[in-house]
């Protein structure tokens, strides 16, 4: 049977041992100490507010070779600083720097990047309280502020 407790009364032993192996985990160690939101910019929301501080382009991976328009955000709720990438053709010309943008994540496997832009995380999807994707579809004029 191995070291593994067994009996009529070995309940309580087997109990404790699973309670001390299920730290061996790494999923249950992040869900119990709470890491994912203490690392998390977004603080464990979906979406947040923050202030363009620049906009930079960022080189694709290998085997693609594209410059992937991005800005860098600071968040309203927190102070931090994140990059955000700007979907859409023509993207770029409609974020201004000092702009107010909501992003969100981009999805990528366990919360981390997705597709061909290393270390970026998030996206760009409101600028100025306007939807995005109706300011490059042309269905509505960018606000002035």
């Amino acid at each position: 049977m191995g070291n593994k407790s067994s009996g009529i009364n070995a309940g309580k032993k087997l109990k404790k041992r699973r309670s001390t192996f299920r730290w061996n985990s790494k999923s249950y160690t992040r869900k119990t100490l709470n890491l994912k939101k203490k690392s998390d910019p977004l603080g464990g929301s979906s979406q947040a507010k923050g202030i363009v501080l620049e906009k930079v382009q960022l080189e694709a991976k290998q085997p693609n070779s594209a410059m992937r328009k991005c800005v860098r955000v600071q968040l309203i709720k927190n102070g931090r600083q994140v990059t955000a990438f700007l979907p859409g053709d023509g993207a770029t010309k409609l974020v201004d720097e000092h702009d107010e943008v909501m992003i969100e994540c981009i999805g990528g496997k366990m919360g981390r990047a997705k597709g061909d832009i290393g270390g970026v995380r998030w996206c760009v999807t409101k600028v100025n309280d306007q939807s995005l994707n109706a300011l490059l579809k042309g269905k509505i004029e960018k606000a002035r502020k």
